[in-house]
């Protein structure tokens, strides 16, 4: 298996519960990973056989501009919209942090990090390790 990553995604939205957030929008910054076996693409040199990051990219981009109350939302549509689309995709991560939030002081950023699949056997195995 291979984690293939994009890291730093900048992109500006109109996300937030406050109006003037939907109306003056914030930046937001994106980490992507997704677990995929790559192994035939490696072989066969076939991007058609591994997860194309410029799509990736683009499903981002395009959650970005419908607009959420949200931050968990918005997260969500990404990462539903990702594995909806590879079939070949064993789990998500991402982490989607709106910089510098209206909250009345100084906080670079607030964050949410949704993971799925693959990504989530490191937390069940702790669980475990936790119960025992």
């Amino acid at each position: 298996m291979t984690i293939i990553s994009l890291e730093g995604i900048h992109i500006h939205g109109d996300h937030g519960f406050h109006p003037e957030e939907q109306l003056m929008g914030n930046d937001f910054v994106l980490d992507v990973s997704v677990y995929v076996d790559t192994e035939a693409a490696a072989e066969e040199d076939d991007l058609g056989k591994t997860v194309n990051y410029e799509t990736i990219y683009r499903f981002c981009e395009v959650e970005m501009r419908d607009t959420s109350d949200l931050i968990e939302t918005l997260a969500q549509r990404i990462v539903d919209r990702i594995e909806g689309y590879f079939e070949q995709v064993k789990g998500v991560r991402l982490k989607l942090r709106k910089l510098n939030p209206p909250l009345g002081g100084r906080v670079e950023a607030a964050a949410v990090e949704i993971n799925t699949g693959l990504f989530l056997l490191p937390l069940q195995l702790a669980i475990k390790l936790l119960e025992a």
